[in-house]
């Protein structure tokens, strides 16, 4: 079985961060407005558009984020969890018993090809295997081909490329069985479509010639 992945916060990523305490209106202070709020959500979500602005810390190129109250907290390199525990531990000196959810809203993995809803998703819970990513893409389609899904990531600014077989035990140990952020996973459509589509192209000139020879008659014989 392959390793869990769990990532780690990076320059240019977006933490939503909410904390709270036995004082609201002190917990108050460390928290965005409630209009620019997140939306919250639990496991794994088909967000209905991942792309809108997503209200958070943005992560500086100095590895760091501008929290109310603490200035500078460096973030990068760091779990979601690690960063929790890191201000949790820092506002003991403002609340009491202070609690704090830190979550990274810049996961988001695309589902293209041949299943039934490709789409963007927004992952909340920053955990997602491919099985659980096809899942949200509502499976493959009948075309689908399920020996060789290609699994796009970029790593260090370098693009890699992983075809997977469904069908394989070994596929369960593979590294792109967690999906990384950012992932893109494209299902090849296989011969029965390729077919499908390559008459699609050839047939259909035909019915418009045919249409057009008829169209050019009726109109004659009208005059």
């Amino acid at each position: 079985m392959a390793q869990q992945y769990t990532p780690r916060v990076q320059v240019g990523d977006v933490l939503s961060i909410t904390v709270s305490s036995l004082n609201p209106e002190a917990s108050a202070v460390f928290n965005l407005p409630e209009s620019q709020a997140m939306i919250q959500g639990q496991g794994l979500t088909a967000s209905a558009n991942p792309l809108a602005y997503q209200p958070g810390y943005v992560v500086n190129r100095d590895g760091s984020i501008d929290f109310p109250m603490l200035g500078k907290v460096p973030v990068a390199g760091k779990t979601s969890s690690e960063v929790n525990a890191y201000l949790k531990d820092k506002l003991k000196a403002y609340l009491k018993e202070p609690a704090v959810n830190v979550r990274n809203v810049n996961f988001r993995i695309s589902v293209l090809g041949e299943v039934n809803h490709p789409s963007l998703f927004l992952i909340n819970n920053e955990q997602v295997t491919l099985l659980q990513a096809l899942s949200m893409a509502n499976d493959l389609t009948i075309y689908g081909k399920r020996e060789n899904v290609l699994v796009i990531r970029e790593e260090n600014g370098k693009k890699t490329f992983a075809r997977l077989n469904l069908n394989r035990r070994d596929f369960f140990s593979s590294p792109y069985y967690y999906l990384h952020p950012n992932d893109i996973v494209y299902v090849e459509p296989n011969q029965a479509r390729v077919a499908s589509t390559d008459n699609t192209y050839r047939v259909v000139p035909i019915v418009i010639s045919a249409v057009s020879a008829v169209l050019v008659l009726v109109s004659v014989l009208v005059r």
